[in-house]
This record gives C-alpha cells, structure tokens and sequence, in this order.
C-alpha cells in the first residue's frame, strides 16, 4: 500500500470517529418541560418579592436606647429605656434630625410647618449626682387632697418602688414632663388613690432644684403601651402613672400643669 493510499485512510479513519463522538454528545441533550398539571406550581424563584420600608426613620445611635431592668414595670413596653445618647432624650428628634442641647438644659429642635422649619424647645433635665439628698432620694412629691407625702427614687424596677415613686429614667427629673410611678395596692400603694384626683387638685415637686407646684388638668385611663405621656414637653408639667386594679392591660395616667 502506498504512502498516500494510507494517508487516505488514516483521514477517513479520524473523520468517523469524530462523527460518532458528536452523534453520542447530542444524545445526551434533551429537556424536560413540566407538566401542564395543577400539582406543579410555579417556581417560587419567579415571583416578585416587595418589601415596605419605612421612610425617615432614624436608626442611627441617637435613637437607640439602654433597655430597662429585666421585670421592670416597663421592661416590656416598646420604647422603653434609657437613651444610649445621654445628651437626647423622648420626642427630642423630628425627621431623624438631632438637637442642639443648651447649657440649661433646653433642647432644640426643628419641626415642619406648612413646608417651612420651625424651631421649638423641648425642656429636660438631667438626673446628676449632685441632685440626690442623703438617703438617696431625688426629692418629694406632695398630694394634699388624698393626704400623700412619697419620696422620690431613680428607676422604676421593684427595688425603687418598694422604697417610694419611682423616676421613669428616660425623662426629666425638673423641667419639662418629669414622670414617676408608683404601686397602687400592697403595703406601698402610695399611688393607690391617684385615679380619684379631680382638675384642679394641686401635686407639689419637692427637689434640691427648687419646689414647684402643678395643678391637675387630667386623669384618664391608658393602654399599658401607650407611652405617649413620656415625651419631653415645652411647658412644665408632671405625669404619674400607676396600675389599675384587676385591669392589667391599662394604666392611670395623671397629668399636671405648673401654675
């Protein structure tokens, strides 16, 4: 055989071998559509998932917050607790933006009126070293009508309770909406009879900042999450809150203005 005759055959010899290898690689592919039946749903991998966000918030450190002591009476209210920024305080933001704190302690903020910024203040005082009396008190808070005479203790937990009202430590302990709690039955019921002030009864703060005088001007009764009257306020006022009896899902709420 002669050298060309088996080149030939050699060439023809490849050739057919490459035909058989792409014949059985395109055996190999095929597709599988599904069955047009009502047990096969769609792939979940096509549907659309939309996600609402909420717009403006503020999520940064100035909102966060020191949660309260465990079983506490607010350790299970949302929103509670003690600012992680010691400078801001409830209702000290609008839109996400910070205040400017003053050295008397009023805090700057802005709002929005009719699309134009306006700037209110937010009255708040810090509970310093400086303001607690020997015993360990911040002050005294004063009921004539229902003949009550408490101190006051920083914190709401049961420790400070069993002593006397508690100070909700979030806010003001003078200016502003300084709020306190106290028990309403037991041997420390010293808020028990809070729900019977009319407006115009009289409730007397007793600090080493000073003395002030408020006058009732609402006594309503509110769910236990609603934690509205813990904001910081322009004017002078005071809240107390307390239990209501047999109803654990409210809460007294009594809200005095100075006079």
């Amino acid at each position: 055989m002669t050298m060309p005759m088996k080149k030939i055959r050699l060439f023809l010899l490849s050739a057919m071998m490459c035909v058989l290898c792409v014949g059985q690689a395109g055996a190999l592919e095929y597709t599988i559509d599904a069955p047009e039946d009502y047990l096969f749903g769609r792939p979940t991998s096509e549907d659309t998932i939309y996600e609402a966000e909420e717009i403006n918030v503020d999520r940064s450190k100035n909102t966060a917050l020191i949660p309260p002591t465990f079983g506490s009476p607010t350790s299970y209210l949302p929103g509670s607790g003690t600012p992680l920024t010691p400078n801001l305080v409830p209702g000290a933001l609008s839109g996400g933006l910070v205040g400017s704190v003053s050295s008397s302690g009023s805090i700057q903020y802005p709002s929005v009126n009719g699309g134009e910024s306006v700037w209110n203040s937010a009255s708040f005082t810090d509970v310093t070293s400086d303001l607690y009396y020997s015993g360990g008190h911040l002050g005294t808070l004063k009921i004539p009508t229902i003949g009550l005479s408490v101190k006051i203790y920083e914190g709401t937990d049961s420790a400070a309770l069993k002593k006397g009202a508690g100070h909700f430590e979030d806010t003001s302990i003078w200016d502003g909406n300084p709020c306190f709690a106290a028990h309403n039955r037991g041997v420390n019921n010293h808020f028990g009879r809070i729900h019977e002030l009319e407006n115009g009864d009289t409730i007397k703060l007793i600090t080493k900042l000073g003395t002030r005088t408020y006058e009732v001007v609402s006594v309503s009764k509110i769910r236990e999450t609603d934690t509205s009257d813990l904001a910081a306020t322009r004017d002078n006022q005071i809240t107390l809150f307390t239990c209501v009896r047999d109803q654990s899902a409210y809460r007294w709420c009594v809200v005095a203005k100075e006079v």
